[in-house]
Formats: structure tokens, sequence, C-alpha cells
């Protein structure tokens, strides 16, 4: 268990500096964080820090939808925002097209890393994740509609507030996926022994 909560600690760390570090690319970001932004234009408080409010919020909604935190989803809440907060107040500002879409991917690819580290812990979907998949329990639509429909909204909502909504936002939505694909095996045991079986094998336990 102390592996786990090393691993799943690490990871969430790295998970909002890489957050931190797509923002100061300055070219976009993921939707939640384009909302962040948005608010934080709005309100002037800093995007690390809105970023655990709105973390908490959506918690709220589990409520609901009978979805139970785990530690992990207590502990994104505290730690991505404040990372993503620290970062940020590091991490200058870039500017120049080629420099700026290096550091975005820089970021990117660190956010996939640290999402096979903590992910891999095994300890809890964050309150975004567990929002998806409450809805999916709860409506039974299907995971691909849910996390489409909440994550344009606050998408538009964002951009609407001021967050950037620009070529890395496209970036994001393409690659992350295949990233975090790749990260996972690497970096979760239980991933990679299920990526050797058969795929027969694999049909059975879902079944």
């Amino acid at each position: 268990m102390s592996i786990r909560v090393i691993r799943l600690l690490i990871g969430l760390v790295l998970y909002g500096a890489g957050c931190g570090i797509m923002v100061r690319a300055d070219i976009g970001a993921d939707p939640w964080t384009v909302f962040a932004q948005g608010l934080s234009v709005q309100t002037g408080v800093g995007i690390g820090w809105v970023t655990n409010v709105v973390g908490l919020l959506v918690l709220l909604l589990w409520l609901p939808l009978r979805q139970r935190p785990g530690i992990g989803t207590i502990a994104n809440i505290l730690l991505v925002g404040t990372s993503m907060q620290v970062t940020i107040g590091v991490v200058p500002a870039v500017s120049g097209f080629g420099l700026q879409l290096a550091v975005f991917i820089a970021g990117m690819v660190l956010v996939a890393l640290a999402s096979g580290i903590y992910i891999g812990a095994h300890l809890g979907a964050g309150p975004r994740d567990g929002l998806m998949t409450g809805m999916n329990a709860r409506f039974g639509w299907p995971i691909w509609a849910c996390r489409l429909g909440v994550e344009a909204s606050v998408l538009l909502a964002g951009w609407l507030l001021g967050g950037t909504v620009g070529i890395g936002t496209v970036i994001f939505a393409a690659g992350i996926g295949p990233l975090v694909h790749l990260a996972l095996p690497l970096l979760d045991r239980s991933a990679r022994r299920s990526a050797s079986r058969p795929v027969s094998s694999l049909t059975g336990a879902t079944a």
C-alpha cells in the first residue's frame, strides 16, 4: 500500500506539472484546464487553485450518481491544481510558435506518463473521470458519450469565459489517448499483464 500511495502522489504532482507546462505554452489546453483558465480570467484566482475548487465541485456531483471517492480521488483534488499553480509560477512563459509547440508537447507527454503512474496505483478515479463512469453506471449512457458531452460543455464554457482554445487543444484531444495507451503498460504491471494475455482470455474476463 505504501508503494501505491507513493506512486499516486508522484503521478498526481507530475500530472499537475504537465498541465501547468501546457498552460505556459499558451496555444490551448485540455477542456477542463480551459474551463479553469476561463474562471481564472473572470475571478483573478490562479488557474491551479481554480482547478482544485472545480475538482471539489465535480466531486459533489458524484452524490446523485452514487459514486464513492477513494484516496486517489481526494488526493487528485488536493494535488493536481496545487502542482499546476506552482509550475505556472516557476516555468516562464514562452514565445514563438515552434518553441510553444515543443513546450506544449513536452507537457502533454508528461501528463501521459503521470497518468500511467497514478492510474497504476489503483487507488480511486479522479473526480472528473468518476463523473463519466458514474453517469455511465447511473444512466447507461456510453462512456464516450458522457465524456464527449461533459468535455465539450466545459470547453465551450471555458472559451466563453476567456480560456485559451487553440491548436494545443486539438493536439491534446488527438494525442493524449494514444500516449496514455503507450504509458500504461510501461508503468502499470496489471495493464502490462493484460496486454500480454490472449484476446480470447481478455474477452472472457470482461464478459
